[in-house]
């Protein structure tokens, strides 16, 4: 499966931007999909996940109450809807898609800047 992130851009602290992650190859409803993010200098981390049948959702403590993962099977996409943004949301922001077996592949970053 290839993957494309992109929604990241230049945005005020308090504002808000909708990441997506758009998927081909194979069946998008097969992989547990989740964005990471990494911040000039720091580790890749985890941000969010949702489930192959979408009803379970999980989120780092850092953007709990402020990202909702959601996707769309019929568009093969992945959204992450990032509202009251801080400045240490700054960062690259990936989408992963996990397999059965553990593969993961991985999209492309889309670099999301927020200024304070």
């Amino acid at each position: 499966v290839q993957l494309q992130a992109f929604g990241g851009g230049l945005v005020q602290a308090g504002g808000s931007l909708r990441l997506s992650c758009a998927a081909s190859g194979r069946t998008f409803s097969g992989y547990i999909i989740g964005w990471y993010r990494q911040a000039p200098g720091n580790e890749r981390e985890f941000v969010s996940s949702i489930s192959r049948s979408g009803g379970k959702t999980d989120y780092a403590g850092s953007v709990k109450g402020r990202f909702t993962i959601s996707r769309d099977y019929a568009r093969n996409t992945v959204y992450l809807q990032m509202n009251s943004l801080e400045p240490e949301d700054t960062a690259v922001y990936y989408c992963k898609a996990l397999a059965p077996g553990l593969i993961e592949y991985w999209g492309q970053g889309t670099e999301v800047t927020v200024s304070s």
